[in-house]
């Protein structure tokens, strides 16, 4: 090797980005299951013994289980959960891996003697963290609380403004009303809602705090201004209409093996 060659390849090792650094970022993947009626116990147990161990043993992170607490967002049948992967192709690999381990196959049949537990294939959402969301802590509260998790949908075109919103004001005006911000992100993939969906969980005391909290943030004058000035900048409301359509929230609790609690 030349003295030149050496201080050119040596001068674009300094200015040239490492290989693969588009994929340093971990993804994360919302999933939803929905059992058949009196099956949530079996679902849940599954998880507690078998099913958690086995993602992290597959290169997956749990980050959070949840059941909803009011039934007709499915307290009986639904679980919520997110987990971490290194990206898309990781988290292919791992499931790959995952449904193929002997000791996933022993536990799915076990479990599954008293008949089938999901009532219809999983929901599965990738996701990518917004700018503004925190980082995501795995801890475990030091007094009982609920989890809520808001999807927004937006009319085409307005995604940016309503990330907007809430880099500059929303998520501090939810820290003034007593909520904590757990993480927001967006879907990856156009049958999800990329360009349209924003999805983030908050925490509060109980949901009745959770819903007071909303009342005092809505009446908020920082708030009102706020929603006015961008409503006006953008051509009207951020999230779809009626707003029953366009917000969505489910509180929810978390499991006894949830590494979030």
């Amino acid at each position: 090797m030349t003295r030149l060659t050496f201080l050119f390849l040596a001068l674009f090792s300094l200015v040239a980005p490492p290989l693969h650094a588009a994929d340093a970022s971990p993804v994360y993947e919302l999933r939803i299951y929905t059992c058949n009626e009196g099956k949530l116990d079996a679902l849940l147990a599954r998880f507690r013994d078998h099913t958690c161990k086995l993602f992290e043993k597959h290169g997956m992170k749990n980050i959070g289980y949840w059941v909803p607490v009011d039934e007709e967002n499915g307290s009986k049948t639904t679980l919520i959960y997110v987990l971490e992967h290194k990206s898309r192709e990781a988290a292919k690999e791992s499931f790959k891996a995952f449904g193929a381990d002997p000791e996933w196959q022993a536990a799915r049949k076990a479990s599954e003697e008293g008949g089938k537990i999901l009532a219809k294939a999983p929901e599965s959402i990738f996701m990518t963290p917004t700018d503004y969301s925190p980082p995501l802590t795995i801890a475990k509260s030091s007094k009982p609380r609920v989890f809520e998790m808001r999807t927004y949908t937006t009319p085409a075109g307005k995604l940016d403004a309503l990330n907007a919103r809430f880099r500059d004001h929303t998520v501090k005006l939810f820290t003034k009303h007593g909520m904590t911000n757990l993480a927001y992100w967006t879907p990856t993939d156009a049958d999800k809602g990329a360009g349209t969906k924003l999805i983030y969980i908050l925490s509060h005391d109980s949901k009745e705090a959770g819903l007071a909290s909303f009342t005092a943030f809505r009446a908020d004058p920082v708030w009102v201004k706020a929603k006015a000035a961008s409503e006006e900048a953008n051509g009207g409301p951020l999230t779809i209409q009626p707003q029953a359509e366009g917000v969505k929230s489910i509180y929810m609790k978390a499991t006894d093996f949830s590494p979030i609690q």
